[in-house]
């Protein structure tokens, strides 16, 4: 557990450390004799950068497969059991683990780039080889970002809907906390009226009283809701999640005609002017203000469309019922998206801010069709995740008109609703 919350420490370090780097600089050329922000310069900014990727690599690689082989240790054979005995049998896995690790990629590398300088480079493990590994990884959480953050710019509208109280636009909340206490009340004397030995429909009951009580809920949230907040609080932060939204697909848009044009516009690893050396934003403050604002919402995005993704539903914590290993899980998949952020926001053009420090070296960023390709699907995705989203209730309306509405064409949940009968057979609504 201790090694979880220091993995999650060290994924908040990342992503707020590029944040911290752009309002540095911009505080810098602002103050540029200030004797109070002297403390503030570029080489303690390469240091926090050097020590970010440093203990991203050290959970990544050596704290949480430490973790997950301790959990399944047992100690070995003959050994007083205990945690020494664990940790022994841990400790040992891992030397196996780093070992086969080393010998796939030395097989690959002989395989694929058989000379004295690839060879030479894999015995430098500190120079070349943990760098070359760290980008592989940060390639990897950008491709995760890729599908992750397009889904997460459409679903976070859902999400905001279901945490913000709507509107009550020609709607009684009245009738419809009259009818909900009057269902409650219903079930309540069915499954009081149920026998025991029926376990079946006791559950079932039950299932439909948590139901009705989480509805009776929110709509006795939304009563109490001032007209303030009904009517003021949602519309606005919709339009605002839209402006943001489309801004970013502008940006990357206009990124990608910068690429088309001018060379300057490519990620080149630690080749920027430097902290304190130039604005990182055509705007100033503001600008610099701006991009801090889009890359937060684009983490959030990311971390709500990666628990969205069909593959990983099931990888959602959940409170009072997740497991040691579900956790190392969760934990391991947002120091990735953490650790691509910074990488992604460059290549995407949010941010001119280039990597900094030792492990900033990333090959696959000096490749013009990679680059490009990574911001024309970006803006792609993100576009039709967008018109899908907003397009769906109008689908679902055309397919009633035209009455295909019964060939379960919609994704949509609740076309696919069911209900259990008495006898325990299912009838579709």
């Amino acid at each position: 557990l201790f090694l979880s919350t220091f993995t999650l420490a060290v994924s908040a370090g990342a992503v707020l450390l590029l944040p911290f780097s752009i309002i540095s600089n911009e505080i810098l050329l602002s103050f540029p004799q200030n004797y109070y922000i002297q403390w503030l310069n570029g080489s303690l900014i390469h240091g926090l950068w050097n020590l970010a990727s440093l203990f991203s690599n050290l959970c990544l690689f050596v704290l949480m497969p430490f973790a997950f082989f301790f959990l399944e240790s047992e100690g070995f054979a003959g050994l007083k059991k205990g945690i020494r005995a664990r940790i022994l049998e841990t400790l040992v896995m891992l030397i196996l683990l780093a070992l086969l690790i080393l010998g796939i990629v030395w097989v690959a590398s002989a395989l694929i780039d058989n000379d004295a300088a690839s060879m030479e480079s894999l015995y430098d493990l500190w120079e070349f080889y943990l760098p070359y590994l760290y980008s592989c990884i940060s390639l990897m959480g950008c491709l995760l970002l890729l599908l992750c953050t397009p889904v997460g710019l459409s679903r976070m509208f859902t999400v905001m809907g279901q945490l913000l109280v709507k509107p009550t636009i020609l709607e009684d909340l009245d009738e419809q906390m009259y009818i909900i206490t009057l269902e409650e009340e219903a079930i309540q004397r069915k499954l009081n009226g149920v026998s025991s030995t029926v376990e079946y429909q006791t559950v079932e009951l039950e299932r439909e009283l948590e139901k009705v009580k989480s509805k009776k809920t929110n709509l006795e949230r939304r009563k109490k809701a001032s007209a303030w907040e009904r009517n003021l609080v949602y519309p606005a932060v919709m339009v605002l999640l839209l402006i943001q939204t489309s801004f970013s697909v502008l940006l990357v848009a206009f990124n990608i005609l910068y690429l088309l044009v001018d060379e300057t516009a490519m990620p080149k690893g630690s080749g920027g002017p430097g902290i304190g050396n130039a604005s990182l934003s055509t705007f100033g403050f503001v600008g610099a203000a701006l991009e801090i604002i889009l890359i937060f919402y684009l983490m959030v995005s990311s971390v709500v469309g990666f628990y969205s993704l069909r593959f990983f539903e099931n990888f959602t914590p959940r409170k009072d019922d997740t497991t040691m290993t579900k956790i190392i899980g969760n934990c391991v998949s947002i120091l990735v998206l953490s650790s691509a952020l910074p990488v992604m926001s460059r290549t995407l053009g949010i941010t001119r801010f280039d990597l900094l420090g030792d492990f900033g070296r990333f090959n696959w960023l000096g490749n013009f069709y990679i680059v490009l390709s990574y911001n024309l699907l970006f803006a792609i995705m993100t576009t039709l995740c967008l018109v899908r989203k907003f397009t769906s209730a109008v689908r679902e309306e055309l397919l009633k008109a035209l009455g295909l509405d019964k060939l379960h064409l919609s994704n949509n949940p609740r076309d696919s609703e069911t209900k259990p009968s008495a006898n325990g057979h299912q009838k579709t609504l």
